[in-house]
């Protein structure tokens, strides 16, 4: 597996550490669980980058949408880590991003 597709996963798992603190919020938005599902399709072979980085604005979108704080970083991480399909850069952005869920939430 291709170095990129591996870092890509490990940012799936990552923000999908802190999810349920964004879906226990906000359960009818659907956008930051999509990016991540449309990460694994792009590792996969099944979606293109494109779709990726629209799935990531998606879930920077429902972030700004979003008024409780570890939800914002829940779905920021989600963002991020869709947006590792485009660069890999994006993924220290995701651990980040999850910790700030995991402290705001406790």
């Amino acid at each position: 597996m291709p170095v990129h597709y591996a870092l890509a996963l490990e940012a799936t798992a990552c923000a999908e550490r802190v999810l349920l603190l964004f879906e226990q919020a906000y359960p009818d938005d659907q956008r930051p669980r999509e990016a991540l599902t449309t990460l694994r399709a792009w590792v996969a072979g099944q979606s293109s980058m494109l779709d990726c980085r629209k799935a990531a604005f998606g879930a920077h979108a429902a972030a700004r949408a979003a008024a409780q704080p570890a939800a914002v970083a829940a779905a920021c991480a989600a963002g991020q880590a869709a947006a590792v399909a485009h660069m890999y850069t994006h993924a220290p952005h995701v651990v980040a991003y999850a910790a700030k869920a995991l402290a705001v939430a406790a």
